[in-house]
Formats: C-alpha cells, sequence, structure tokens
C-alpha cells in the first residue's frame, strides 16, 4: 500500500511534493496553522515520528500557494546527513545555481529577499542546531518569505510560533456505536488505508469495536495505522487485534524513557519488524544507508549476499512495498524506491546492532563509484539527456558517497575518483560551489601526487574560475599542470592547456586564448579524448569567429557539430550552435543566428543548463535587437537577465561579452525608450522560467501587459489589476491570476477607485479600455 509521496524526488504538482493518499481529517490543524502563518513569520509543527506533520504542511502549502506573489518551495532535508550542504540543498530546491564565489547562504538570502513566498522545511530534527541558525537568518533577512518547518521539537528561533501535532483522534472505550465510531478521523484513515488493502473494506456494527480498539491501541498515529492496515493482506482484524495487544504489552527495548507516544510507533514498527521474513529484514537495514531514492539495481547490489541472491531481491522488495516499509515512486517511466524516515532509522539502528554498518556503506559508495564511471564513459553518446537526469535524481546518493570516503579509513583516493567522474553532472547542474566543497575537502585529505589528484586540482580550477575566483584559479592550475608533468599525464597537460585558454578568453586576450586551444585540441585528438575534442573545437570555434576569423570559425564549429550529431551528444553540441549564433549575429547574418539560438536553447532546456539557457536568451535578445524587434529583445533581455542572476553570473563578466552585450542594451534602450524599454525588461524578468523559454522560442506568447500611461497616478500593479478588471474578473479571480491573496486584490481596486475619483468596476473598464485606445500600437509580433 502506497504512503503520502514526500520525497522531494517524488512527482510533485508546482513545487510541492505528489500525495498519492488521501488525506483524512485534521481540518482544525490545517486551519490553526493558516491561521498562525498569517500573523507569524516563523511556524514549526512539533509532534512524534508518524504522527502526520510532512501530509499537514502539504495540505497548508497547497491551499495558501496562491497567496504568495511568488509561491511555494518545499525543502525536504531527511535525506540530508552532512549539515554543512544544508545551504546548498535549499538553493538546490530554490533551482539557484548560482557560479559566483559567494556562499551559498549568501546566494538564498539575495534570492529571498525581494520574494513574496512561502518556505517549507520539513524533517529538522536531526539538524536541529544548524536549521535553527538558518532560518533565523531568513526570518531576519527577508521580511517577505515566511517559513513553516516541520520537526519532532521546536527550533527555539526568535519570534517562532509552534504548533504540537496531536495523532488523530480515537474514541474512548464506551464509544460503541457505529454511527458514533465512524466520526472519528483515526477510524476515518483506517477504513481508507485498509480499502487500498482490500477494496471491499468498510466498518460496520461486526467490526467497529475491532477497528476502534485498534486505533486506541496506535494512540491514533497515522503512520502505526498505515503499517497495520497493510498487514490485512496476510491477516485478519482479529489476528491483528491480538498480536498487537500481545506486543504493545512488552515494554519495547530502549525506549522505556521516551515520551509514550514514541514508545507506541515504536512498538508498532517492533512489530512489523518482527512479522518480516529475516531476508526481508536484512533487505531493510541495508537500504536505509540510501539517501533519498533508489532503483532495483542499486538495491541488488548493496543488498544481495549469500543467503539472498540479486536475482531474489526484487521478490522482497515487492513484499516490503506490500508492507508499506518501502514507497514505490515513478520517475520518467522508471521505478524508484524509498522509505519514510522514521522507517529509515529504525533500519539503520538494525543494521547499526548487527555489526553490518560500515561494510554495507562501502557497497554503497561502490555502487556509486561505478555507476560514476557510467555516466563518465556514456557520457557523449545518445544518452545524454537520460543520463542528466538521472544523476540529478541520484544527487543525494552522491553526496552519501562521498562522505563514506571522507570517513572510511583509506577512502580519499576513491573519493577523488569519484568526484571527478561526476564532475560533468556538477557543470551541467550549475553546481559549482558544491563541486569545490568536495574537491576542496578531498584535496585537502589526498595531498599524494596521483593522476587523480592533478585531474582534481584541474577541476577545481575550472569552476573557480568561473566564480570570477582568476587568481585562485591560476594557482590550482599551476599546481596541476606541474603534477600533470611530473606524472608524464599527457591527457591531463592538454586540459589545463584548455582552462588555460579559456581564461585567456574570459580576460578578453582572445591571441593567447587561440594559442592554448589550439594546443590543447591537438593533444586530444592525438590521443582520442572525445570529450575534450569537442570541447576544444566549440571554444576555439567560437574564439576565432569572434577574433574575426570568420570562416575558420565556422568551418571548426560546423566539425563539432557534425561530430556531435553522429553521436546524439547535446552538450557540446548546443553551445557550438550558440557560438554559431554569436559569430552569425556579429557578422549580420541574422536568420541563420536566430535558427541556430533556438536549436541551442532546446537542446539546453533539455538538459535543464540554466546557464547554456542564460547564454541562448542572451543572444536571441542580440538577434531581435538587430532585426528591429526592439520590444521583444527587451522582453528576452529581461529574461536572460534573470536567468544570469539564478546561476550568480553575468554577461560583464566575460570580457569580449561585454562590449556587444552593452551595445545592444543602449541600442534596444534608444530605440524605444527607457520608460518603454523598461517596462518590457521588467515584463521578461516576470516570466516564469517555461513561460520564458516559450517566448524566445516563439512558440507561445505569453498575455503582454497594456503600456501605463503616464500621467494615471496607478502603480504599475494597480494598472495589471485594472486590466484584469476590464477582462471581468472577480477579486478572488484576480488574486488567482496573480497568485496573490483576494483580500489584497481587493485592497488595490479600492486604491484604484480612490485615486482616480471613481465609484465602480465598470468605469475602471471604460477608463482601461479608453487608454488602450490611445496607446501607440507594438509593432513587434
Amino acid at each position: 500500500m502506497p504512503l503520502a509521496a514526500t520525497s522531494t524526488d517524488a512527482k510533485s504538482v508546482g513545487d510541492l511534493p505528489l500525495e498519492v493518499t488521501s488525506f483524512i481529517g485534521r481540518r482544525s490543524e490545517v486551519s490553526d496553522t493558516k491561521r498562525l502563518l498569517s500573523a507569524s513569520r516563523l511556524v514549526t509543527l512539533t509532534g512524534p515520528g508518524g504522527v502526520g506533520k510532512t501530509r499537514l504542511v502539504l495540505q497548508v502549502a497547497a491551499a495558501l500557494r496562491r497567496t504568495f506573489r511568488d509561491g511555494v518551495r518545499f525543502v525536504e532535508l531527511a535525506e540530508l546527513r552532512d549539515p554543512s550542504l544544508l545551504a546548498y540543498k535549499v538553493a538546490e530546491r530554490l533551482d539557484l545555481r548560482d557560479q559566483s564565489a559567494r556562499t551559498p547562504i549568501e546566494t538564498v538570502i539575495e534570492y529571498l529577499t525581494p520574494r513574496d513566498l512561502l518556505l517549507i522545511f520539513d524533517n529538522c530534527e536531526h539538524l536541529i542546531d544548524e536549521c535553527a541558525l538558518f532560518i533565523d537568518v531568513i526570518v531576519r533577512a527577508c521580511p517577505k518569505v515566511r517559513t513553516l518547518a516541520t520537526s519532532r521539537e521546536p527550533l527555539s528561533v526568535y519570534g517562532e510560533v509552534t504548533l504540537l501535532i496531536p495523532p488523530l483522534s480515537v474514541p474512548d472505550p464506551v464509544d460503541t456505536s457505529l454511527n458514533v465510531l465512524a466520526d472519528y478521523s483515526s477510524l476515518q484513515l483506517f477504513v481508507d488505508r485498509a480499502r487500498t488493502v482490500m477494496p471491499g473494506f468498510k466498518l460496520t456494527d461486526e467490526n467497529c469495536a475491532t477497528v476502534a480498539n485498534l486505533c486506541r491501541q496506535l494512540d491514533g498515529i497515522p503512520l502505526s495505522i498505515e503499517l497495520t492496515t497493510a498487514w490485512l493482506r496476510t491477516l485478519t482484524l482479529q489476528q491483528i487485534e491480538e498480536r498487537i495487544s500481545s506486543h504493545y504489552r512488552l515494554p519495547s527495548p530502549g525506549s522505556r524513557t521516551a515520551p509514550e507516544r514514541h514508545q507506541t510507533l515504536r512498538a508498532l514498527v517492533d512489530w512489523s519488524h518482527e512479522l518480516c521474513t529475516a531476508t526481508e529484514q536484512r533487505i531493510w537495514a541495508r537500504a536505509s544507508v540510501f539517501s533519498g531514492s533508489f532503483d532495483l539495481p542499486a538495491i541488488e547490489y548493496v543488498g544481495a549476499d549469500e543467503d539472498t541472491p540479486a536475482e531474489e531481491i526484487l521478490h522482497v522488495i515487492h513484499s516490503l512495498v506490500e508492507k508499506s516499509i518501502l514507497i514505490r515512486d515513478e520517475h520518467s517511466g522508471g521505478v524508484r524506491y524509498r522509505m519514510l524516515e522514521t522507517l529509515r532509522e529504525y533500519g539503520q539502528e538494525q543494521l547499526v546492532a548487527a555489526g553490518g554498518y560500515e561494510t554495507i556503506r562501502g557497497r554503497h559508495r561502490d555502487w556509486y563509484a561505478n555507476l560514476a564511471e557510467q555516466f563518465q564513459d556514456k557520457w557523449i553518446g545518445p544518452d545524454q539527456e537520460s543520463w542528466a537526469q538521472r544523476m540529478r535524481l541520484e544527487n543525494s546518493n552522491l553526496r552519501a558517497a562521498l562522505d563514506t570516503c571522507l570517513t572510511q579509513p583509506g577512502g580519499t583516493a576513491m573519493g577523488l575518483h569519484l568526484a571527478n567522474r561526476i564532475d560533468q553532472h556538477w557543470r551541467v547542474s550549475g553546481a559549482h560551489k558544491e563541486a569545490r566543497y568536495w574537491l576542496d575537502r578531498l584535496l585537502e585529505e589526498a595531498p599524494e601526487p596521483t593522476r587523480e589528484r592533478a585531474s582534481a586540482l584541474r577541476f577545481n580550477a575550472w569552476h573557480a574560475m568561473f566564480q570570477g575566483e582568476t587568481e585562485t584559479g591560476a594557482r590550482l592550475l599551476d599546481q596541476a599542470s606541474d603534477l600533470a608533468e611530473q606524472l608524464g599525464f599527457d591527457r591531463e597537460t592538454a586540459w589545463v592547456m584548455q582552462n588555460r585558454g579559456m581564461a585567456a578568453l574570459i580576460s578578453g586576450d582572445l591571441r593567447e586564448a587561440i594559442r592554448f586551444m589550439s594546443g590543447a585540441l591537438e593533444i586530444f585528438r592525438r590521443g582520442g579524448d572525445l570529450n575534450g575534442e569537442l570541447n576544444a573545437l566549440f571554444m576555439l570555434g567560437y574564439t576565432l569567429g569572434v577574433s574575426g576569423e570568420r570562416d575558420r570559425g565556422l568551418s571548426i564549429l560546423e566539425e563539432c557539430i557534425s561530430s556531435a550529431t553522429q553521436r546524439g551528444e547535446l552538450f557540446w553540441h548546443a553551445y557550438a550552435l550558440w557560438s554559431v549564433s554569436c559569430v552569425e549575429v556579429l557578422h549580420g547574418n541574422l536568420e541563420v543566428a536566430d535558427s541556430a539560438g533556438k536549436e541551442a536553447l532546446r537542446f539546453h532546456r533539455r538538459l535543464d543548463n540554466r546557464q547554456g539557457v542564460a547564454y541562448s536568451m542572451e543572444i536571441l535578445a542580440w538577434v531581435n535587437g538587430k532585426n528591429g524587434r526592439h520590444a521583444r529583445a527587451a522582453t528576452l533581455f529581461g529574461s536572460a537577465a534573470e536567468v544570469w542572476k539564478e546561476v550568480g553570473s553575468t554577461p560583464e563578466n566575460f570580457a569580449v561579452f561585454r562590449e556587444n552585450h552593452q551595445q545592444l542594451i543602449s541600442l534596444t534602450r534608444e530605440s524605444m525608450g527607457n520608460d518603454s524599454f523598461e517596462a518590457e525588461f521588467r515584463h521578461g524578468r516576470e516570466l516564469s522560467s517555461e513561460e520564458a523559454v516559450n517566448y524566445a522560442l516563439e512558440t507561445k506568447t505569453p498575455r503582454k501587459p497594456v503600456s501605463r500611461p503616464e500621467d494615471l497616478p496607478l502603480t504599475c500593479r494597480e494598472w495589471e489589476i485594472a486590466e484584469l478588471v476590464t477582462e471581468g474578473l472577480t477579486n478572488k479571480e484576480i488574486g488567482a491570476r496573480l497568485t496573490i491573496a483576494p483580500r489584497t486584490a481587493a485592497t488595490h481596486v479600492q486604491n484604484i477607485l480612490a485615486k482616480l475619483g471613481l465609484t465602480s468596476r465598470a468605469q475602471i473598464a471604460a477608463l482601461f479600455v479608453k487608454a488602450q485606445k490611445t496607446s501607440p500600437e507594438d509593432v513587434d509580433t
């Protein structure tokens, strides 16, 4: 029986995990939480594990989603083990891929400060100190952000309001009437979950007393009820009642001092564990080493042994899903599994007690080291898109594997090996900060002069340079170069040369960049390094093209595109197309530039490469500006600016890019007039990611606001609401369209009436229509 899908890896609705089972009861708790959030900027829901805090917070978030202009962001912390990565996790959930050298918390705060959103932190208890400090900073620095947290204990942050979530209501023993018992939420949940196991199950005069007694013994804890109903596949209600009654008379080992409800849940999990076969118990314990979700091949490798060969694992996993120990999720046609945190912690306790924890962690590390090897070997090929998606799903497990490398004796060499092979994953994800976090730690712990160290130094240098730390990058490159020369490592020498060429390109020294890139390309070809060859072809072709050698540059870029096309490769193919667009727009071949820029954007979107999306939107803004489509160019400049900010970069950082960017911005502004340019630019920044990409590709055109007359004393927001009033929308509908509260919309309407001396919504509409007719037509399409 599937439980609620609360992992951020699960399919989601907007930014909230998809709930796959019905929500029962909790009406008053939902109302109380919403009321507290309206008055306080930090609300923490507390209560024992399994009481339903996550389900409740998802209900509240779904109900309030439209109240916040910038929506809701959900940060699941159960899978995070390293407190140092808390800020990275939050930045990841905010889709921030900041390439600058700022700390992650600085990036998060800058992003959140102007935004009106609800930020949810789920399962804070194991990171309580770090969460408290982090959330305290957000509360103090971001006045429009409201924070909702779940934890087994309060965060103890200034301004925090806590709400203890009780178990579901259970009947007194004197309540025996079917009509009375049916109103208790614990029984309603029992019946609902029982129906997923036995579709015809219902509460009757014959079974209601038994169900009521079970709910009382389970203290109304939702997780306990869900685990219990799973056993209806193999036991009758009476058998379950007998076993639970017998089991709960026994003290739970190690938990006598725990609160009563914790003992109840612990006893229920103990009982579920005892009802599993020895094989199921072993796989439950071994699956607890995974962070987040995992797939079948992973658990077959990590969990198999002589007693349970890999080919039998599927049957065990099926049984654990049936018993609600594991939750089944689907992702892009594939199936993954995960545990609720309470059950994962229990499984890990069993694994430690059995003395196999470190061994199984090592097997987990080995599996992901092998996955990283496959990723590197198969990256250049037709499966790039699926590999990018898979590595994103495995990010939590990759972190766990790297942590194992750093904490187990002798593991740093494998850690460097693993980190080097997932560097392309970090690049596509824009995770420069996190890449440097792991590389810095591994390089410090593994000073031995090895080839893996030379590669790690060079990777670290690349990330540093993209963050603008050119001096640090140069120093790391020197170290990598010296070590590669000492070891006779020609392949690494070529990559160092390529990176030096990139550094020269960033600084604007095109002649030096061409020299380094040409040398690197020769070595890559000689050594058969296809990834290096495609990289060098793209960068050399681009540099030649923008330095004045158009034909030679385009010829090299065509070679890169041809080679990538033959292999179904997307990443370097996209950058080569973008480079063609850059070269051609500078030489006035706008039709070719537009086509190549759009195709590059399509590829970058498929890989979810936000940095590539920023570059592509920027170049399409150039194309439209030179084509005289100034309004479209201004909108694209605005959309690009938002993505540049998201990835922590700007075209101003690249000398070869800076001058053309500034010229095209100025040309567009002069052609439109400052006010019109700013309006279109702001419109571009306000588009969602999907809307912005569709607009750039000209596949869909988002609703475009009518220009606000300068002689009307209305703000931009008030003019936007005036337009919606003209469409005939009610305050509630306006609130839904703009994701603001209906009362906020009503206040804006009243302000419009007062400022303009009007008395009705019809007068607002008449004024808006008149202004629309007298405003100049937009010549762009």
